[in-house]
């Protein structure tokens, strides 16, 4: 698969693919990685060392700070894929140093997939292990 780059790099874990969209301000735990947000799909899952694959972010831009916070407390996903990269995510990873991509068919990613991210100065290649 391809896809846009938000933040270079390369990343390699397993999948944990949500349909719904995450925020993080409120429903991440900075501290654990774990999601919190009540009713969320990925409640009580943890996004550390994981390819965290969801459509879009929600909510506050504090998230950004969240996602960056993650990353201090090593509690990070390894790469973040979305369909769609809003301002929040994108500056978060930024902030972060997560490898970050956009623009791709995230339905084709399964929960558990082995998931290789190569991400480019402008492409991303994501190649993805049933």
């Amino acid at each position: 698969m391809k896809g846009r780059t938000i933040y270079p790099g390369s990343a390699e874990g397993e999948a944990l693919v949500s349909q719904e969209p995450l925020g993080f301000y409120g429903g991440v735990d900075i501290k654990t990685g774990v999601v919190i947000e009540k009713g969320h799909e990925l409640e009580g899952k943890c996004v550390k060392g994981r390819i965290l694959v969801f459509p879009y972010g929600k909510g506050s831009t504090v998230g950004s700070y969240v996602i960056y916070g993650l990353k201090k407390n090593n509690v990070a996903p390894a790469a973040i894929i979305n369909r769609e990269t809003e301002t929040i995510v994108a500056t978060g990873a930024i902030l972060a140093g997560i490898v970050c991509v956009d623009r791709v068919a995230i339905e084709e990613i399964e929960n558990g997939a082995r998931v290789t991210v190569h991400a480019g100065e402008k492409e991303a290649e994501i190649s993805v292990q049933k």
